[in-house]
């Protein structure tokens, strides 16, 4: 299958959250082998060490930053690491979520917090540091990622799914209050996405054959198909294109029987 190449994506500088594995690392390796100049932040220094090795032989190699995205102190330290190398961030794209299932009776206040964080807080502070040297350019891009499952009403993750949401109502008032500077902030929406970590959770034959039969295109949506969308977005192609969602779910309704 052939894809797009996006000139205007060449040596932007673009980080990453949550790149180290799954979606992100497809959204790492997309962005690199467009030329861009990549960061990405991530807990797993295995996964990442050796994600930023395979991909050394690109214009650019990607920078890897071990961070923990629930303390805002070391986003903030990340983040001015970032621009003292690298000048302003073009491209920001927030992917890192955790989607552990919580059974409702037995959620606490404190698990409340640290999901919240996990999931939702830390797209709006590092937002928020991208975006002070968009302003200055009057341009940028801020990409959120959302979920398919707070649409789809799935057991066992009613905090994960409000930090989904959320990040669609996040996404509207980002690009509603940094429009004026020329910013353009968009949510991207998967589905059920055939990564490693989502494999052991559902592999299965009957499964397999739910999801299938619940989607409109009975076919799979793989990591690099949640990264083409991120790259159109990101690059000029998509220039009038701001405060939506845009789903990556092969038509997912949940319909069959």
């Amino acid at each position: 299958m052939s894809y797009a190449i996006y000139p205007s994506l060449v040596d932007q500088t673009v980080v990453i959250t949550g790149g180290g594995s799954g979606i992100g690392a497809a959204i790492v390796e997309a962005f690199a082998t467009q030329g861009a100049r990549v960061f990405f932040l991530d807990i797993a220094e295995t996964d990442s060490k050796a994600l930023a090795e395979r991909l050394s032989e690109c214009k650019h190699r990607p920078v890897f930053h071990q961070c923990d995205l629930r303390d805002i102190a070391a986003i903030e330290r990340v983040f001015t690491a970032i621009c003292a190398e690298a000048g302003m961030i073009d491209v920001l794209v927030n992917n890192a979520a955790n989607d552990d299932r919580h059974p409702f009776g037995s959620i606490t206040p404190a698990y409340w917090d640290e999901r919240i964080a996990v999931n939702l807080r830390h797209q709006f502070f590092c937002a928020q540091y991208a975006a002070s040297g968009m302003k200055s350019a009057g341009k940028g891009v801020i990409l959120n990622l959302g979920s398919i499952s707070w649409h789809t009403a799935l057991p066992n993750l009613s905090i994960y799914m409000t930090a989904k949401a959320g990040i669609e109502g996040l996404t509207r008032g980002l690009a509603r209050e940094l429009g004026v500077f020329g910013i353009r902030v968009n949510a991207i929406v998967p589905g059920a996405v055939r990564t490693p970590r989502q494999m052991k959770l559902w592999q299965s034959p009957e499964s397999e054959a739910k999801l299938i039969a619940d989607q409109c295109l009975p076919e799979r949506v793989e990591p690099e198909h949640v990264a083409r969308m991120v790259l159109f977005l990101a690059s000029d192609d998509g220039s009038r294109c701001s405060g939506r969602e845009y789903f990556v779910d092969a038509g997912w309704y949940g319909a069959s029987s």
